[in-house]
């Protein structure tokens, strides 16, 4: 059987008007809600682009500002790495000049040893510890004393070239990167809303970890400026020291190098005259030899000469022995014979010892001789050493400044 279908529910007028005004109600609320939204957003959207015109103004202002000082502590830095390298190569100039007065000791050193060395052969009582040897031995120590200071001094040249080093190896670091980020904030202040190549970059806005604060940013670089500005100065000391170091090194040698060459010839000069005088007395033995020789030669002729009187006085007493009977008297004859016998006997005795006087004498003369030329060797042994190898060696110094 068919279901008989409800007509819908009818609305009295006063439900219709009412919904007609609730209608009308709500659209004038909504519009009136829309056209405030539009005023605040039109209000919004000015405030928002002169607030991000004037927050864009004030980076770039800022970022004009890093600029400036970026390249400000860049200047600085610049500045502070060409002193720097001037200074280096300052410093390597006055260690180069250290090395030379360093290498040039090497000869007069060797050269005072050798002349202690061949003053050693010097023989007999002319290997005497004398003034030339304490002279040349000083030297030795001097110049070892000025090598040991040269070398100290070499090394800190060298040490406060190795800071000088590392100052400009930090200034060159810290221009480097200020170079970069000057680069970097230049082309960010370049940057325009119109500019090509803009993106969103995802957790831009961050801090670094490694970041620093401006303050800190400013104290690395002025802390290596004033490392630099700091060794630098030690250089400059240094090198003042050094100056006076030369100096001092070069009057010393040069003192002592005059001390030794004057001892030298001092020396030489007594030898030469100790050799003239040992030649003078050596011509004068000379002269006695042969007048000694001379007389020996007398003594024997003289002596020789009394063999015949004494041969004459023997035989006549020889004779007269030979008398008969009451002649052979003891006469004056006989006695005056054997006065001449006796006379003659003694004169051939003094003779022979005046020649025994002579002989002996002519020995110690030529003993004398014998020394004296030994000596006179021994002289020419040590004008040798001396005056021609050892003064002939010391000829190649010369000490120079540096």
């Amino acid at each position: 059987m068919a279901r008989l279908v409800q007509p819908p529910p009818k609305y009295t007028p006063e439900e219709w008007h009412s919904s007609n005004h609730l209608q009308y109600f709500n659209a004038e609320h909504e519009r009136a809600a829309a056209e405030r939204l539009r005023d605040e957003s039109v209000r919004l959207a000015h405030e928002t682009e002169v607030r991000t015109t004037q927050t864009q103004m004030d980076v770039n202002k800022k970022l004009d500002q890093r600029i400036t000082d970026i390249n400000f502590w860049k200047s600085e830095l610049d500045q502070k790495q060409g002193d720097t390298e001037d200074e280096i190569s300052t410093m390597l100039q006055f260690k180069a000049r250290v090395e030379r007065a360093l290498a040039d000791t090497e000869l007069p050193l060797m050269i005072a040893q050798q002349c202690l060395v061949n003053r050693e052969k010097r023989m007999k009582v002319d290997l005497v510890h004398d003034n030339v040897e304490m002279q040349l031995q000083k030297e030795v120590e001097v110049i070892e004393g000025v090598q040991a200071m040269l070398q100290r001094t070499l090394e800190q040249a060298t040490e406060q070239i190795r800071l000088l080093r590392s100052a400009k190896y930090y200034l060159d670091k810290d221009r480097k990167d200020k170079f970069q980020a000057n680069g970097i904030d230049n082309t960010c202040a370049s940057l325009e809303n119109t500019s090509g190549g803009l993106r969103f970059a995802k957790d831009a806005v961050k801090v670094e970890k490694n970041s620093v604060t401006p303050d800190e940013w400013e104290d690395f670089s002025n802390k290596n400026i004033l490392k630099a500005e700091r060794e630098k100065n030690s250089a400059i000391n240094l090198r003042s020291i050094i100056d006076g170091i030369l100096m001092q090194t070069l009057s010393d040698l040069q003192a002592q190098c005059q001390a030794v060459n004057l001892a030298f010839q001092k020396r030489i000069e007594e030898t030469v005259e100790a050799k003239t005088k040992l030649e003078q007395h050596l011509a004068q033995v000379m002269e006695e030899i042969s007048a000694m020789e001379q007389n020996i030669e007398m003594l024997k002729r003289a002596i020789a000469e009394k063999e015949a009187p004494m041969k004459v006085s023997q035989t006549r007493l020889e004779n007269r022995t030979f008398r008969p009977n009451v002649e052979l008297c003891r006469d004056r004859v006989q006695y005056r014979l054997i006065e001449e016998v006796f006379e003659i006997s003694t004169n051939i005795e003094r003779l022979r010892e005046k020649l025994a006087d002579a002989e002996a004498s002519l020995k110690g003369l030529i003993r004398k001789q014998l020394s004296l030329e030994e000596d006179i060797e021994v002289k020419a042994n040590s004008l040798f050493i001396d005056r021609d190898q050892c003064m002939e060696l010391r000829k190649q110094i010369n000490h120079v400044p540096h």
